[in-house]
């Protein structure tokens, strides 16, 4: 009895079978692909906007300042010296979560010593 049931042909699947698929890579691109994108997106511009003087805690989990930026990466100054690191190893989640608005609000004071500090 189970040898028939294997042996006889399902009508019609081929264009179920494509559908199928089409449906299930939709469903991937919407649920993994396209948020990645996002993601990295978000994280290149996060890394492009970094100035002197923003806390940033890197990939590795070491937390300093930013000391000077060059083309391809950041010298960061920590409480034990001056270290050089790719432009990829700041991360923008660690970097929130650990400072979030402080970082921001110190962006913001040092911008406004700057501006002083043109002025006279």
């Amino acid at each position: 009895m189970l040898t028939i049931f294997l042996q006889a042909q399902p009508q019609g699947s081929s264009s179920m079978m494509l559908i199928m698929m089409g449906v299930m890579f939709v469903g991937f691109y919407f649920l993994m692909i396209r948020p990645q994108m996002r993601k990295q997106k978000q994280e290149k511009t996060f890394q492009e906007t970094l100035k002197v003087g923003t806390r940033v805690v890197l990939t590795s989990g070491l937390h300093g300042r930013i000391a000077q930026v060059q083309d391809d990466g950041f010298v960061i100054e920590t409480l034990s010296g001056k270290l050089k690191f790719e432009k990829a190893a700041v991360s923008r989640e660690f970097t929130e979560a650990r400072f979030g608005d402080k970082a921001k609000a110190a962006d913001k004071t040092t911008e406004k010593k700057e501006i002083e500090t043109e002025k006279k």
